[in-house]
């Protein structure tokens, strides 16, 4: 293109602009707007184009200026006007397309950020969510936005800045994110994660901010609806680009803070924990670096002991704190169960996930050294380890739930169960399982908690878990390997099956002599 022909483009925005701010004639407009657009199909096909248009006279900057202050003014006084849209939209496209990778562009485009801002509010209101209208509107200013500050770091940290010191009536991204339209939530994602992304400060804000908290939650709560969207569609994608924003606050390891920042006071857990630790579960199977585990290890530990002991102390309300007695009674029942033991056992299969992840991963790199022995060691407050406080906790299971094969719960030979209503499998599937499985990790190759799990009769209860259990797959192999894993080398362990009398098939599938 021509030197004429790139000043031609000045003109001819200038020209546009001034009509579009007289607004004289309604019926013009739809014209003018398509006129923009043109213009912007052309900047986004050509960088040099965009330089040029933006340094050359006469200058378009004063011009785009005053209509976007204009627009504030025209969406917050005729919101639901289709016309008004249209040049929002049109505008907006053209400050994205011009302000693309040009830094001198960015930074001339950023002197309407307010105005931006004030239009994504005003489109992101309740009642303008109700109209599907609004969301192409809120979708393109997100995208000038972001345009206007991808690889120019100044620009994104006055950005971020700004929007996580917001007033919260102003906190247009948590807005936005409530937003019931998947493709404008992916396109919040893309400028979310990108300003975030190996930023360490920019992460910090969003974890310890209270307008970042906020972010956090809505999008933890948006997670949940996207889940088991198409991977290819605009619901699939955004979910993707929340993990990956989740992802990079878990390498930068904020995951202890959020964690805590997330919590109710007088709470056990809350829906946003469980789902961030589902989302910490799946990042830690993806073998992340091996040095944040030591920055993980006390939250997880805090959080293991505080659910497994809420869950034990629930389950003693309902089955009686004596075990002998509660099998001799006609009805174990003392307490209607506590409404959110399912929440809190949904959260410690997730926890001790994590801390298998975390065992497993470290061992197969050599540094169980450093990560081991507080997952081992580490005491709850009534001086229970882990495996200690598993192994109570277990024994309490083995009451509360029955095991269930072919549908039916499986009874215990002079031991009576909870009834069924109390024993909804909502919340408590794979607990039995993932608790075994973590007895095995941690009593591998220790003769101190091999020890300690014997001392408090923890083989007989390891030994009950060797069943097939619906609510609990593979339930018996992992308990099998946990008892291979106690008795490995230790002779007083070996000693206490063979007074219990096991089958000979039994022992060989332990292969104990």
């Amino acid at each position: 293109m021509s030197a004429n022909e790139e000043v031609s483009i000045n003109v001819q925005f200038c020209d546009l602009s001034k009509s579009l701010l007289s607004w004289e004639s309604e019926e013009a407009i739809p014209q003018l707007s398509r006129a923009l657009e043109d213009i912007a199909v052309d900047l986004a096909r050509d960088e040099g184009l965009r330089t040029a248009v933006g340094a050359d006279q006469p200058t378009i900057w004063p011009n785009l200026r005053s209509l976007w202050l204009m627009l504030v003014e025209k969406a917050a006084t005729h919101r639901d006007e289709e016309l008004i849209r249209t040049v929002v939209i049109s505008t907006s496209r053209f400050t994205r397309n011009l302000a693309a990778g040009v830094a001198k562009n960015q930074e001339n485009a950023f002197e309407n950020e307010p105005e931006l801002r004030q239009i994504l509010h005003t489109y992101s209101s309740w009642t303008a969510s109700q109209d599907p209208g609004s969301f192409p509107v809120v979708r393109m200013v997100v995208q000038t936005l972001s345009n206007m500050v991808t690889t120019n770091e100044s620009l994104m940290s006055c950005l971020w800045q700004t929007h996580m010191n917001l007033p919260e009536e102003q906190a247009v991204f948590v807005r936005v994110l409530g937003l019931p339209d998947p493709r404008t939530i992916l396109s919040l994602l893309v400028l979310l994660v990108n300003c975030i992304y190996d930023n360490s400060a920019r992460q910090a804000l969003l974890v310890h901010t209270p307008i970042g908290v906020r972010i956090c939650i809505t999008l933890l709560d948006r997670m949940t609806d996207l889940y088991d969207a198409e991977e290819s569609s605009d619901a699939g994608r955004a979910f993707d680009y929340g993990y990956h924003l989740f992802s990079h606050l878990f390498s930068g390891g904020f995951a202890p803070d959020l964690f805590g920042n997330l919590k109710a006071d007088g709470e056990v857990i809350v829906p946003h924990q469980t789902v961030l630790l589902k989302l910490l579960d799946s990042y830690l199977q993806s073998s992340p670096s091996e040095t944040l585990f030591s920055g993980m290890t006390p939250m997880l530990i805090a959080c293991f002991f505080e659910l497994s002991m809420y869950s034990s102390g629930a389950i003693r309300n309902v089955v009686g704190s004596d075990q002998a007695e509660v099998a001799h009674r006609d009805n174990g029942i003392r307490a209607a169960p506590d409404p959110i033991l399912p929440k809190a056992c949904e959260a410690l299969v997730l926890v001790t996930q994590c801390v298998a992840s975390i065992m497993l991963a470290s061992e197969a790199t050599h540094l169980q050294g450093g990560i081991w022995p507080p997952f081992r060691e580490s005491t709850s407050p009534h001086g229970r380890v882990i495996a200690e406080h598993t192994v109570e906790l277990l024994q309490l299971l083995d009451i509360f739930l029955p095991k269930v094969n072919f549908g039916r719960p499986v009874a215990q030979s002079g031991r009576r169960q909870c009834p069924a209503d109390v024993t909804d499998p909502t919340g408590f599937l794979y607990l039995k399982r993932d608790l075994v499985r973590l007895v095995g990790i941690i009593c591998h190759g220790d003769r101190v908690t091999q020890d300690r799990i014997r001392q408090c009769n923890g083989i007989p209860v390891i030994m009950n878990m060797c069943v097939i259990d619906e609510r609990n797959p593979y339930l018996r192999e992992h308990a099998i390997l946990t008892l291979h894993n106690l008795l490995e080398g230790n002779t007083d362990n070996q000693a206490v099956v063979h007074s219990i009398r096991p089958s000979k098939t039994f022992l060989n599938e332990l292969e104990l002599p």
